[in-house]
């Protein structure tokens, strides 16, 4: 009897799952598995609240398949030694795997497929599973192996013909006596965020469904929207893949609008950084354009740092973004660039020290979306405008005129209204000693100075 096995990593799903499809295609019986990767808490990256999330997806996707006859099968340790063990004991001739994009994935998929190729067996890696279009099926023309500017890639993407999504199978048969290590409930996790979302193929699938019939249509003009909250939220899905980029594309298409369009062009934008992590895996470390920056770091800026982490720095949006952060895992699209601008620009700190910290808490948080867009918000990345600095309230006023999102996560603001919540600083002193609220820790024309002076060139404010 034929006996695949499908190793699950940030795929966790059933619908629209061409390793899953192939494997079954291929043989009588397969072998879903899921290895708990020790390297992976070592390097610091099962922070509580993917843990949680993680725990969810995975009790979820055991359901799905046990609904379909099957069941997970979960290991721990190393992914290559447990994948090796896992086939010997099932006897299976193949493993199937979602392509994979960070320097980290490369490497294991490397050292998976030399280690079956000693056992006999043989690898087979399946690209457009993480992301709608595979890195390296686009590139600009000059022999480059990327493209740098995304207003050009997202012209050669879009012209891409992207395979239909697949259904869920209908039956799973899994073959007997291979053990599997329970998976702990999520809500056991310690440290994790008090409004963290549920995880979870189905949860991810709820989402959709409600957001797409209630949410998207609105989409172009909403999403920066603070107080509204009108995105998706959908990217702790597609960071551990209980929804397919694929799939998500087709039904906002199908949908139509300038909505939908603005939703696909957001998806263009992860695939975007996927393609540039693939190709400069040293990109999650290192500077992409290096600015020749003189950062600023734990030991010259530790208590303004300190007061960014807590959402203390006397700059409202900046501080309800941060606090945000800090309660659900999660932080708005306009938010992490309003905070990462006034971290990198306005306090000149390094960018890695605010990407480790986001990595620390985001639920989405992965290597490409995270590192790059921390780079791109610091000059170092891939925005054509380097030295422009966002300023935080002129910003706030814009996407929060009325400070209702301000409002809401910083209760000790509650009197103020309209524009004054963005600048409570210019408040009467006897009225500011009302509020528990701490002054600006720096003055912002101070902060540009620095940052010009660091950098060596201009800058535009917005």
């Amino acid at each position: 009897m034929q006996v695949s096995v499908v190793l699950f990593t940030a795929d966790l799903r059933v619908h629209d799952h061409p390793p899953l499809r192939a494997a079954l295609a291929a043989a009588e019986q397969v072998v879903p598995l899921f290895v708990r990767d020790r390297a992976i808490a070592a390097a610091g990256f099962a922070a509580p609240n993917r843990e949680a999330f993680l725990r969810d997806c995975l009790t979820d996707l055991d359901a799905e398949l046990r609904a379909r006859g099957g069941r997970l099968v979960v290991r721990s340790g190393d992914v290559v030694a447990q994948t090796c063990r896992v086939a010997a004991q099932a006897g299976a001739g193949e493993v199937h795997v979602a392509a994979g994009v960070s320097d980290y994935a490369q490497r294991r998929e490397e050292r998976l497929r030399a280690a079956l190729e000693r056992d006999g067996r043989r690898l087979r890696v399946h690209d457009a599973v993480l992301t709608a279009v595979p890195p390296g099926a686009v590139t600009p023309s000059g022999g480059r192996d990327h493209f740098a500017v995304f207003t050009p890639y997202f012209r050669a993407w879009s012209r891409q013909s992207l395979r239909d999504p697949l259904p869920a199978p209908r039956a799973v048969r899994v073959p007997d006596g291979l053990d599997s290590a329970p998976i702990p409930a999520a809500d056991r996790v310690r440290g994790r965020s008090p409004g963290l979302a549920a995880g979870g193929e189905r949860a991810g699938r709820r989402r959709l469904t409600n957001w797409r019939r209630s949410g998207l249509a609105a989409y172009a003009t909403g999403h920066d929207d603070l107080p509204g909250d009108a995105t998706s939220r959908l990217s702790p899905h597609l960071h551990f893949g209980t929804l397919s980029p694929i799939e998500l594309i087709a039904r906002a298409r199908s949908a139509g609008g300038a909505g939908a369009e603005d939703f696909v062009r957001q998806l263009c934008w992860r695939d975007f950084h996927h393609q540039v992590l693939a190709a400069r895996p040293r990109c999650a470390r290192e500077d992409y354009r290096p600015r020749d920056d003189h950062w600023r770091d734990a030991d010259t800026a530790g208590e303004e740092i300190a007061a960014w982490r807590a959402g203390r720095t006397g700059y409202p949006v900046v501080d309800a973004a941060m606090r945000q952060l800090a309660y659900e895992g999660w932080m708005h699209n306009r938010g992490r660039l309003l905070a990462a601008s006034f971290l990198t620009k306005t306090l000149y700190v390094d960018w890695r020290i605010g990407a480790r910290h986001f990595l620390d808490l985001l639920v989405d948080g992965d290597v490409a979306n995270n590192q790059l867009n921390w780079q791109w918000v610091a000059g170092t990345g891939t925005d054509t405008r380097p030295g422009r600095v966002l300023n935080p309230v002129r910003q706030g006023r814009r996407f929060d005129p009325d400070g209702r999102y301000v409002r809401r996560w910083l209760p000790e603001l509650a009197g103020l209204t309209g524009p004054a919540v963005h600048a409570p600083w210019t408040r009467p002193a006897a009225e500011r000693a009302r509020y528990d609220y701490p002054e600006p820790i720096v003055d912002l024309a101070a902060g540009r100075e620095r940052f010009q002076r660091g950098r060596g060139g201009g800058g535009s404010g917005g």
